[in-house]
């Protein structure tokens, strides 16, 4: 009998695990991510995939039974509407990648769950490891909603070559705004009266301007302008005695690009991807460029505004543990961060990657590589770099404090009385939208 029985319950064991077998088979539980075809950053990449593949098969490796899905060839342009129209229907993905641009919108309205018990678990990412502005990147209201993907800091392009007719020296990386003016000024002192005319700068505008000068636009929450501040109007007036030297003439892009502008801001990731070969002879190939840490105000340092690419889990997933794991294997985990930090032209978020000797070696034996801009440079950069304030009714409200700014000095009118009413109506509107 007692054969029996254990043949009995050995037999029952064996159908409930075939049961259970047949009934919850592997990749059971699947989980949606939201992700854009290509680089956020406008430059080549031909394998946009291959490193969210591979933290994929990482991932699924360590969790039996789970699956990860995405629908590829969404363009980054359109990604936004995509999102969008996900998130109106209720079938959002667990998890997706949010652009800068729309943070502040998602935020808003509820769409991302807060992760402040996931930074504060002890199985979870601290948040020591990354830099301060990635992490600010994707709070509000003092609520952490999403984890840095790759960020890309603001940095001037230097047209060496231009430099050197003039005899100019190549600037250190603690340059200053006087630095740059002194530059602007020889360049412009030195011009022929005729049409192949040479400048100092193109592109930098007040904003960039600002965050070196220790200020920032827009409170962190979008509730308050601040741009009649003495830091912002300081900003708004130096870069209008930088234009003056050019005496009414804009200068374009076609005239940096042909050699004939000494200095224009650009993102990070345009330094890598067109020093390498074959890049570099497709694009600014008729003189030699570098980059250099953005000048430094008077109430300032040589900060730079940081753009970052975030990932966050959906307010309303319901595999919400799972996908807090993905978001660590992709927002945290070392090797898919050193992968990245490799193939694409951004720079990542975690202080122990970007600062990796190795790792920087390797990126900058593909670049010209000089003594002014190397890997040694690149985490100062992101250690004083500044999080732009991301709100859903940020691109408004700058759009104002732009017209009020070319108001003023397009009228000649003086910033002390022009900026304070126009600050105030930017408030209105701020509160009015909130």
């Amino acid at each position: 009998m007692k054969r029996r029985t254990a043949a009995l319950w050995g037999g029952a064991a064996v159908l409930v695990t075939a049961a259970a077998i047949w009934l919850w088979p592997r990749g059971n539980t699947v989980l949606h991510l939201g992700v854009f075809a290509g680089s956020y950053w406008g430059t080549p990449n031909g394998s946009s995939y291959q490193v969210l593949d591979d933290a994929i098969a990482r991932f699924e490796e360590a969790h039996p039974g789970v699956t990860v899905e995405y629908e590829s060839g969404i363009p980054v342009d359109e990604y936004s509407e995509w999102l969008a129209g996900h998130l109106l229907v209720g079938q959002e993905p667990d998890v997706f990648f949010v652009l800068p641009e729309d943070f502040g919108l998602l935020a808003e309205t509820g769409a991302l769950a807060p992760l402040d018990s996931l930074l504060d678990s002890a199985d979870g990412p601290d948040r020591s490891l990354y830099y301060d502005a990635c992490l600010q990147a994707g709070q509000y209201n003092g609520s952490q909603l999403a984890l840095p993907y790759e960020s890309a800091a603001t940095v001037m392009f230097v047209n060496r070559t231009l430099l050197e007719a003039y005899d100019i020296p190549m600037p250190e990386n603690d340059w200053t705004w006087q630095d740059l003016y002194a530059i602007c000024q020889t360049i412009a002192a030195a011009q022929p009266d005729s049409a192949n005319r040479d400048y100092g700068l193109y592109g930098y505008t007040w904003q960039n301007a600002l965050y070196a000068n220790g200020s920032t636009l827009f409170s962190a929450d979008g509730r308050q302008c601040y741009l009649a501040s003495d830091s912002v109007q300081a900003a708004i007036q130096f870069t209008q005695q930088l234009a003056d030297l050019d005496n009414g003439y804009t200068v374009t892009a076609q005239d940096f690009d042909t050699g004939h502008v000494a200095f224009r801001p650009f993102l990070f990731s345009e330094y890598r991807a067109y020093q390498p070969y074959p890049w570099r002879v497709k694009k600014y190939s008729s003189f030699v460029w570098d980059c250099l840490r953005m000048p430094a105000g008077p109430d300032g340092d040589n900060t730079s505004e940081l753009h970052t690419v975030q990932v966050g889990i959906s307010a309303r997933s319901r595999h919400r543990d799972l996908a807090r794991a993905l978001l660590c294997a992709l927002c945290a985990d070392t090797t898919t961060q050193s992968e990245l930090f490799l193939q694409s032209q951004g720079i990542s978020p975690l202080r122990s990657v970007t600062e990796d000797t190795a790792l920087l070696d390797r990126i900058f034996d593909e670049t010209q590589g000089t003594s002014t801009f190397n890997s040694a440079t690149i985490g100062e950069i992101m250690r004083t770099a500044a999080a732009v304030p991301q709100f859903a009714a940020r691109e408004q409200a700058l759009a104002m404090a732009d017209t009020a700014v070319a108001n003023a000095l397009a009228n000649n009118q003086s910033l002390v009385t022009a900026l304070p009413t126009a600050q105030r109506e930017i408030d209105l509107y701020l509160q009015n939208t909130g």
